[in-house]
């Protein structure tokens, strides 16, 4: 944990997002997270790996309070984006998930057309003042998510007929819409085949230009290939952060090293 901080402390702090102290969090009486204390940087793709239930999920949705939904859930510590306490009570959650948005682990477009999909979020939140800014913001985000070219043509047709690997575009298109600052990903390729994973891969190296982005994984591969920071979380805690290439080629704690080498996991 000291070596941790230290780590922490060198960075300069104009480059952290999210930074999160002493967080902790129950489902009833399991404690699920334990003492979590980690600084997520701006225009970063930053994996969060270890092996199932070990928490990495459990905190990713308490970046943008997604854990409030659950009814036995409790977080404590801090979380803060830009300075800004996420879990103040003047926050509004509606309006973080904004500026934090989310993409799951199976694609779950609405049943809605694909354009009214990516038009979701802007109009609830008033992003465009008539119909022609929203046509442009749905244009910028299929663009972004790489889907434009394949459904400009049929963007009345419901979002539920797109291929997995298209419909998760589209869910990254419809996170992206509103425009966030922060992106979490949890474990959106588990559902794809290898072409398509190549594909949301791509994107996600794209995104970072814009947003940080937080991605679940269980493929170490994939940690290794998408993201410049790496988290290793086992049995609630945080074991270890750093720089992807240090944690996969020179772990500091053992158990790192025998997650990564396959004896635990």
């Amino acid at each position: 944990m000291n070596d941790m901080r230290l780590l922490e402390r060198s960075v300069d702090q104009s480059e952290i997002k999210i930074s999160a102290r002493d967080v902790q969090v129950w489902y009833g009486e399991k404690h699920a997270i334990k003492d979590v204390n980690v600084d997520l940087l701006d225009k970063t793709v930053t994996a969060f790996i270890g092996p199932s239930g070990c928490g990495k999920s459990t905190f990713l949705r308490c970046l943008n309070r997604m854990n409030d939904t659950i009814d036995i859930s409790r977080v404590e510590g801090k979380i803060t984006l830009d300075g800004e306490d996420i879990y103040d009570k003047r926050v509004d959650p509606v309006q973080l998930r904004a500026r934090v948005g989310m993409v799951f682990q199976k694609p779950n477009p609405f049943p809605k057309s694909i354009y009214d999909n990516v038009a979701y979020g802007p109009r609830i939140h008033g992003l465009a003042r008539n119909r022609a800014e929203l046509d442009e913001i749905v244009e910028k985000s299929l663009r972004g998510a790489a889907l434009w070219n394949e459904v400009k043509d049929r963007l009345n047709d419901p979002g539920t007929g797109l291929s997995g690997g298209q419909q998760q575009r589209l869910c990254i298109a419809r996170a992206v819409a509103t425009q966030p600052e922060v992106l979490l990903m949890d474990e959106p390729c588990s559902a794809l085949d290898p072409i398509a994973t190549s594909q949301v891969e791509e994107l996600i190296d794209q995104l970072r230009a814009q947003f940080s982005v937080v991605i679940v994984t269980h493929s170490m591969q994939q940690a290794a290939r998408v993201s410049q920071k790496t988290a290793f979380f086992h049995l609630g805690n945080l074991v270890e952060y750093g720089n992807t290439d240090d944690i996969f080629t020179n772990p500091r704690d053992p158990r790192t090293e025998s997650y990564i080498s396959g004896r635990i996991g």
